[in-house]
């Protein structure tokens, strides 16, 4: 499982990028919820650990345990549904020998490694409807064990993650065609049918999430947090006004944003570290996507890249959506910034998969002489 690897081959650049990120994500916690800014500090350094670990590690050899992870992740998925703790409405969080943890974000690494395992078994006959539909299947079922916490924005951006993987290990561009053909359709019929005042296929909340975004002048209790995000970036101005402040006029300060250290702290850098600050924050999850996909270019194998464009997308898309979210792009959705937001089982699982990206780039692909 070890190997001998040359340190050239071991991407620093990319482990800088993320430490510096999270270094930032630290500072701004403290100045959201001090209380917490120690916890995310223990983060740092036990996801460290364990990505200098996992990228010590063979993924070729780790791989073979994927149908393993899968049933384990499907364990844990289900014991949240009958021992997890309720918070909020929302039941997430279970806890094994004293230790807390949220296990839909553990699927989000298990699923990119299975199906970099599953994909790289069966790419000869990917696009048979026998492997298609067992992907779906085998997809499905974590996705509705998420769902049905209920944490459906994990569950889309999980979704969007097994699609891309699909796409990326060779789907056929006809498929996609015939799939979009049908989803553009089906997303507008789906739309058109929540917005019914007597709908019954969202929760309440999160019919009132997506009617606040739509109609904030009807729905001002539920998109208030939003439109104080938005205030607090535009506040910020240029440079911000300062970690620690402690000016009357902050947003953040008066309480004004719930929960700030976590789904919303996009608002935080916007109002403290101001527009340089977030153009900082947003470069290092580009520079980190980027670095993700040029690994994935150099992988020795189609499991290998898979795995690097599925840290890519999974780090893309939640950024994305996140910071369209604080912006007002979206619809409230609870989705955290990856490495920023403050949460322990996402910044260690998050430090994990970065480690399998740094395995794959010390296993590049060796060119032929007539290779180029």
């Amino acid at each position: 499982m070890l190997k001998q690897y040359k340190l050239r081959n071991y991407n620093f650049r990319l482990v800088f990028y993320v430490v510096l990120l999270t270094v930032i994500g630290i500072l701004v916690i403290g100045s959201a919820r001090e209380s917490v800014q120690d916890k995310q500090i223990l983060g740092l350094f036990l996801g460290f650990i364990i990505m200098v670990i996992v990228s010590m590690l063979d993924y070729s050899v780790i791989l073979r345990f994927s149908w393993l992870f899968y049933f384990l992740n499907i364990g844990l998925l289900i014991l949240v549904k009958f021992m997890g703790d309720n918070t909020n409405g929302s039941t997430r969080w279970i806890e094994i020998a004293g230790i807390r943890f949220q296990p839909s974000e553990l699927s989000k690494i298990v699923i990119i490694l299975f199906f970099a395992y599953f994909f790289m078994k069966s790419q000869e006959q990917l696009n048979t409807v026998k492997i298609l539909a067992a992907s779906f299947l085998l997809a499905g079922i974590p996705l509705f064990l998420i769902k049905e916490q209920p944490d459906l924005s994990t569950t889309i951006v999980t979704a969007l993650l097994f699609a891309s993987l699909l796409f990326i290990a060779g789907l056929s561009y006809k498929i996609v065609i015939g799939v979009l053909a049908v989803s553009i359709p089906s997303v507008i019929i789906f739309i058109s049918l929540i917005l019914q005042p007597n709908q019954k296929i969202l929760d309440d909340y999160q019919y009132k999430r997506i009617m606040a975004w739509l109609q904030p002048e009807k729905y001002a209790d539920a998109v208030y947090q939003q439109l104080n995000s938005k205030m607090a970036i535009g506040s910020g101005q240029l440079w911000g006004k300062g970690l620690y402040n402690s000016e009357i006029t902050s947003v953040k300060n008066g309480n004004f944003i719930s929960e700030a250290q976590t789904d919303f702290i996009f608002a935080v850098v916007g109002e403290e570290l101001g527009f340089f600050g977030s153009v900082v924050v947003i470069a290092l999850l580009f520079f980190i996507v980027l670095e993700c996909i040029w690994v994935a270019r150099k992988a020795k194998d189609i499991s290998g890249r898979l795995i690097c464009c599925g840290m890519a997308s999974l780090i893309g898309f939640q950024g994305f959506v996140n910071i369209c979210v604080a912006t007002g792009l979206m619809p409230n959705t609870g989705l955290t910034l990856p490495f920023v937001s403050y949460g322990l089982t996402s910044l260690v699982t998050l430090f994990m998969g970065i480690g399998f990206v740094l395995n794959v780039g010390l296993q590049p692909r060796k060119y032929g002489m007539g290779d180029t």
